[in-house]
């Protein structure tokens, strides 16, 4: 394979990576979208603040994804008293869609 043939291969290579990585972070922004919507239709924002939105009675979640990852998340928002049994914070009724949704935006809550 000559020089040329292989720029020609990383650059080709460098596209591709770079417009999946492109792709991935537009369903990334789209499930943030769905997620801050979940956030207030759930009434999340009846308890807790994000930013100036929402009410101070639970904890403020504006830097939460800085705290903790996607996964653990979404683990907590299947069952809170789970991951802390003393925890004030009751089960809420959410699809695997909704804690999806809720995961990646306070995830994105940097």
């Amino acid at each position: 394979m000559t020089r040329s043939m292989q720029i020609r291969s990383l650059v080709l290579a460098s596209l591709v990576v770079l417009s999946t990585a492109l792709t991935i972070r537009a369903q990334d922004r789209e499930l943030v979208e769905i997620g801050r919507s979940t956030f207030t239709k759930q009434g999340c924002h009846g308890c807790h603040t994000i930013g100036k939105m929402g009410t101070p009675i639970g904890p403020d979640l504006s830097h939460v994804g800085a705290k903790y990852r996607t996964e653990y998340l979404a683990r907590w928002l299947r069952d809170p008293a789970y991951l802390r049994p003393s925890t004030h914070m009751p089960a809420i009724e959410l699809t695997e869609e909704d804690i999806r949704a809720l995961a990646a935006f306070l995830a994105a809550q940097q």
